[in-house]
């Protein structure tokens, strides 16, 4: 099976890749995943099967309360007829985005996954992840999956840690043009807000209960009080959110230098939209594919010039 990891800060054109890449018949193009377990994935804790499942299959926490406030992200793929659509609050973290990218019934998949995942041996949470992904890939009937998660930069050392033979392409983008990205969207202005709680107060607000003794500054993003409207005051101010990129990409940067991929190849956004057939060719050369460069044509009308953002007043 080849494997291969898309790093990236996220709103840099991950999904974009990952979207061209499933046009190849070959390869399982595995949407936010490892972003959907954070930050259980950086666990080295041994659980069972079953366990490893009721994580899979229960709620990511952050997505529950963009639910319930009103403000889940664009990117969700869950199906409106799906199992589950009456209460998104407690939709499986891989049926957001992670299996409705590949199939049209994500339910029947989750329900096919279930047994097998149970049967999983009591192993380390890094091998789970690795049984999992190859599962999807032999599911799905493909040889070889890449996955895909907007922000996994973050997580950079436990995903090289855990999958030390994968091909890792890590994908950038100007920090400015990012962050003004993330400051209009709900999920990155949700993580930029636990970070910054946490790093300045000692508090995530997503877990302290409202008798907690929280500073007033975090107080109003308590359960039960956040609401879209004060989250997306938040993307105001866009610096918060270059801080963020910072932070994310010194991650990256960082463990890629202290555990060197033995295959990586970087791209930067900027190149892939100035000369699209060219460096989807380098991709698909690089991921394996049988015909890199008949790829790479069929897809590049797909990659356009972003529209420019407005600056906030």
């Amino acid at each position: 099976m080849e494997r291969a990891i898309i790093i990236s800060n996220g709103r840099s054109g991950s999904t974009l890749l990952s979207d061209l890449i499933v046009e190849e018949p070959e390869t399982c193009s595995v949407q936010e995943y490892f972003m959907s377990v954070a930050p259980w994935n950086r666990s080295t804790e041994v659980i069972t099967g079953p366990a490893y499942w009721d994580i899979l299959s229960g709620p990511k926490e952050e997505l529950s309360v963009l639910f319930k406030i009103g403000a889940p992200p664009k990117e969700i793929r869950y199906p409106a007829h799906g199992r589950f659509a009456g209460d998104l609050e407690s939709l499986p973290r891989i049926l957001a985005v992670a299996l409705p990218a590949l199939t049209d019934d994500p339910d029947a998949l989750f329900d096919s996954l279930a047994e097998r995942v149970k049967q999983f041996p009591t192993q380390s949470a890094g091998a789970h992840h690795q049984a999992f992904l190859d599962l999807l890939a032999e599911a799905t009937g493909k040889k070889r999956r890449v996955e895909r998660s907007g922000g996994s930069s973050q997580i950079t050392t436990s995903l090289l840690e855990n999958f030390p033979t994968a091909k890792i392409v890590y994908l950038t983008r100007d920090w400015t043009t990012t962050a003004k990205s993330m400051s209009k969207h709900s999920s990155f202005q949700i993580v930029q807000l636990r970070l910054e709680s946490i790093a300045r107060y000692g508090v995530d607000p997503l877990t302290a209960a409202a008798g907690d003794d929280v500073p007033a500054e975090v107080a109003q993003y308590l359960p039960g009080r956040l609401t879209a409207e004060s989250l997306r005051r938040r993307g105001d101010n866009p610096k918060l959110f270059l801080g963020l990129c910072a932070f994310m990409s010194s991650q990256a940067e960082q463990a890629l230098a202290d555990h060197p991929p033995a295959h990586l190849l970087k791209m930067a956004y900027e190149q892939l939209v100035a000369d699209p057939v060219g460096e989807l060719t380098t991709l698909g050369e690089f991921l394996g594919f049988a015909e890199p460069a008949k790829w790479a044509v069929s897809v590049a009308d797909r990659v356009r010039k972003p529209e420019p953002m407005a600056v906030a007043a």
